[in-house]
């Protein structure tokens, strides 16, 4: 199965998210655009958080050098994305993929990171609570939603027992859980993550133990 891990918006924790995937379903990881931080990036940060060996961990089709919207990072790299050309890795294990920013950052100048998933994905939606996360959470259900894709929702932060309640009423999904913020980044941290939201996550995404 191939998981498409995407947020609300920037800096909402997809990464961790994505780490915390790949380390319970012992999943690969693919981030397709990479804008910026090529020195240490979301793969790196991913690859280092995962505990067990299993996983493989695929180059980028994109690495772009400017810490921008991929769109504006490519035009500055004199680089031309074309989505035909970013190719997801042959696995036998999940993939875990992520994208950049939340659904409608463009990647170019016709296409989004909504444009790169596949109608058989099923997509993890990364809420973060902030003012204005409710609006931002709800459309990019309904955008999903209308473009008949599966998707399911994980909070992540501190925990806001109204926001997370009417989001799961407005949309009729119950969240997957919550990752909480963690007081240390390390591997320890992200398996016991995984191993508590694990169960929840084979029911979603209807995979067996």
């Amino acid at each position: 199965m191939d998981i498409f891990i995407t947020g609300i918006g920037t800096d909402v924790g997809k990464t961790i998210a994505s780490a915390v995937f790949v380390e319970a379903l012992q999943a690969d990881y693919f981030k397709p655009v990479q804008a910026g931080d090529l020195h240490y990036s979301d793969t790196d940060k991913v690859k280092e958080l995962v505990d067990h060996g299993e996983s493989r961990f695929y180059p980028n089709a994109y690495a772009l050098k400017t810490p921008m919207s991929p769109h504006a990072a490519a035009d500055i790299d004199n680089v031309k994305i074309n989505i035909d050309h970013i190719k997801r890795p042959s696995t036998n294990a999940h993939l875990v993929i992520e994208g950049a920013g939340g659904l409608m950052v463009p990647i170019n100048h016709q296409e989004c990171i909504l444009d790169l998933i596949k109608p058989t994905d099923k997509v993890i939606l990364v809420s973060r609570h902030y003012l204005g996360s409710i609006n931002h959470t709800l459309l990019s259900h309904k955008l999903l939603t209308q473009r008949n894709i599966d998707h399911e929702f994980l909070f992540i932060g501190d925990e806001h027992p109204t926001t997370e309640a009417i989001i799961e009423k407005m949309t009729g999904k119950k969240a997957i859980g919550r990752i909480p913020n963690l007081k240390e980044l390390n591997t320890k941290a992200i398996r016991s993550v995984a191993d508590r939201l694990k169960p929840k996550m084979l029911n979603k995404l209807q995979l067996k133990k």
